[in-house]
């Protein structure tokens, strides 16, 4: 290991502006590419890195997991989004995992905002009227100020999601694991309080990551306690809410309509009936995905590589047994 050139691997399927761009800012830097995941074990063998660089891209199933963590794997392991669930466990002694939360943050808030106007001002309602040369002056707005927001994780997203929320004049209450006083929070409450807070709530953000804890932790009880008239939106893992339960709430009308981002199964399948559903917003997990978020992501990896470098604390470094 050495902290004054460091042996970096830059694990993407299109990472020849990342190199350059480290290569610029850290010019003593070594660096090689993995651009296939089946690459992995030979390159980290033949140039034993001192971090790896990951975003996990497309095209590539298998992430190799156990060859990062084996004995040919780096020191730091730094990915390049903010969910690190496709890793599993680690030995936090021997390997150091970041990741790049924030880095979509407000994309991720405005999309939850979209979804929440699309519903509270009735555009589909709107395009049928436009379609059909309807000029209904008896239509009405429903604003958002006044209402409740409730947002299920309070972690960079969650916050972004929370600033958004008291600027337009929204009730804002949220969930985290560790409840203490936040900014833009009228409320924080602990996520075991949650069956108490979801009648309360007219509009729902899920952003918690994917772990043991979380995984189905929305069910058919918790849409049956919402308001009918309530939207969520569903920033964060597949596998978080049960899909058959927000299914049926969905086709029953126990909520009015969703915003849905992520799914258990991806891509989803054709064959699915959330297809079929007029009362929901579907994206292919795409809601923090904007031009120049991965060099975004890139320098603040750089930045992170510098601390390495002069010995100082690394900033995003995720507790295995927490998830984050």
């Amino acid at each position: 290991m050495s902290r004054d050139a460091p042996r970096v691997i830059i694990m993407n399927d299109a990472a020849g502006p990342m190199a350059a761009r480290l290569r610029e800012a850290v010019p003593e830097a070594e660096v090689a590419v993995v651009s296939r995941y089946e690459e992995t074990e030979a390159v980290l063998a033949e140039f034993r890195p001192d971090v790896v660089y990951s975003i996990k891209f497309a095209g590539n199933d298998g992430f190799p997991v156990e060859a990062l963590f084996g004995p040919e794997g780096p020191e730091w392991v730094s990915v390049g989004g903010s969910g690190c669930d496709h890793l599993g466990t680690w030995d936090a002694g021997r390997v150091t995992v970041t990741n790049s939360a924030g880095v979509a943050a407000h994309m991720m808030a405005e999309y939850a905002f979209g979804c929440a106007l699309h519903f509270s001002l009735d555009f589909a309602g709107l395009a049928k009227d436009k379609a059909s040369r309807r000029w209904d002056r008896a239509r009405m707005m429903a604003p958002l100020k006044g209402r409740t927001l409730l947002i299920v994780g309070l972690g960079q997203t969650g916050q972004a999601v929370a600033a958004r929320g008291q600027a337009l004049g929204m009730h804002v209450i949220g969930t985290r694991a560790r409840p203490e006083p936040m900014d833009n929070l009228d409320e924080v409450h602990a996520a075991d309080d949650l069956p108490g807070l979801w009648g309360r709530a007219d509009m729902i953000v899920v952003a918690v990551p994917l772990l043991p804890s979380t995984r189905g932790m929305i069910g058919a009880a918790d849409f049956a306690a919402m308001k009918r008239s309530a939207v969520l939106v569903d920033v964060s893992r597949g596998g978080v809410i049960d899909g058959e339960a927000l299914l049926a709430a969905l086709q029953e009308g126990e909520i009015a309509g969703a915003g849905l981002d992520v799914f258990a199964e991806e891509p989803l399948p054709e064959e699915s009936a959330f297809w079929d559903l007029d009362n929901i917003i579907l994206s292919p997990h795409a809601s923090g995905v904007y031009e120049g978020w991965e060099l975004n992501s890139f320098d603040m990896f750089i930045e992170n590589l510098k601390r390495w470098q002069k010995g100082e604390a690394l900033r995003n470094v995720v507790d295995p047994a927490r998830g984050y």
